[in-house]
């Protein structure tokens, strides 16, 4: 069966709708990572930061995107959509904006913030057990039930080409600013779970930058993108762990695998440890609290995961800044 697969022009499309709810995200020059990456001179690094979103993440993008291009489908039926917390919140966004009832299944061990955010925007959240969902299949039985009890349009947080499409303005954003200032590209690191991010994004940078390297980072527990670009079909992980709870996704979704495949260059895994590490150099920096998701990308520059040799400059994505204090405080070191 053929799927619909999402292309640089949906994402150009897109950008008129994530205009009518949102700025875009800030791109910050990071000298401190150019010295401690000893970067000659004349290159630069650059975090796109979608922290400052109304959401904390770049999931409103995907969801706003998606809600426009479902409105008469969805009619007066809720959305049901299920979320690690970072798409529920970007979800219920959308739900507020359009005026649409949304109902969001999250893991009982979800950070408050993220519960907090969701139901600031009107959104209802049922909770599952994530430590057993391998085993009880609880998450997606929660979600069908909502679908088929309550008529409710299902939303993808990632498998979906409207969602894809949205999170690329992101990218678009990134390649504008860029283009102004007259720089070009070598590496750009982004995070990859179910590849929602990645797919929008990478269809944006290949088109801007073609000679970059789109370079996807992930958990090393986690891996299941690293596995599928190894074996070059999408492989599942039963078990996903660790503390990016963003990006614990089961495997790559079928709408982003044909683009990720194409797009990315490689992709590298980076252990709890270091991105913790990160998250305590980013915040003795720039003064940001990042979760341990937004940050696993600096992470992999940090640690020298990823060859970052060239003469453009490097883009990284700070995906999100949704983390408890006290988590964060545990995981820093404060």
């Amino acid at each position: 069966m053929s799927i619909s697969i999402a292309n640089i022009c949906d994402v150009r499309t897109a950008e008129a709708v994530i205009r009518q709810h949102v700025t875009p995200a800030p791109l910050i020059r990071s000298c401190a990572l150019e010295k401690e990456l000893g970067l000659a001179p004349g290159r630069r690094v650059w975090l796109k930061d979608y922290g400052w979103t109304p959401s904390g993440s770049f999931k409103l993008l995907g969801a706003l995107n998606w809600m426009a291009n479902n409105l008469e489908r969805i009619g007066s039926r809720p959305v049901a959509a299920h979320s690690s917390g970072n798409f529920a919140s970007g979800i219920a966004f959308a739900g507020m904006r359009y005026e649409k009832r949304v109902i969001v299944v999250m893991p009982e061990s979800a950070p408050v913030v993220k519960f907090k955010l969701t139901r600031s925007f009107g959104a209802e959240t049922r909770t599952y057990d994530i430590a057993r969902d391998h085993e009880t299949g609880e998450r997606d039985r929660l979600t069908r039930e909502i679908v088929e009890g309550e008529g409710a349009i299902q939303a993808s947080p990632y498998d979906d080409p409207h969602v894809i499409a949205g999170n690329g303005v992101g990218g678009l954003e990134i390649a504008a600013e860029l283009h102004r200032h007259g720089r070009t590209v070598s590496q750009f690191l982004c995070q990859v779970s179910g590849g929602g991010l990645m797919a929008g994004h990478a269809l944006a940078i290949a088109d801007a930058f073609p000679a970059a390297a789109i370079i996807g980072v992930e958990p090393e527990s986690a891996n299941d993108f690293c596995q599928s670009l190894a074996a070059g079909h999408r492989v599942r992980v039963e078990r996903p762990t660790g503390i990016c709870d963003g990006l614990l996704s089961y495997d790559v979704g079928t709408h982003n695998w044909p683009i990720l495949k194409q797009h990315v260059t490689e992709a590298v895994s980076v252990p709890d440890l270091e991105t913790q590490q990160a998250m305590r150099w980013i915040y003795d920096n720039h003064g940001l609290r990042t979760e341990p998701s937004g940050v696993i990308t600096v992470a992999a520059l940090l640690s020298g995961k990823t060859n970052f040799s060239g003469e453009g400059d490097i883009v990284v994505v700070v995906s999100g800044r949704n983390v408890d204090d006290i988590r964060f405080r545990e995981w820093i070191g404060l």
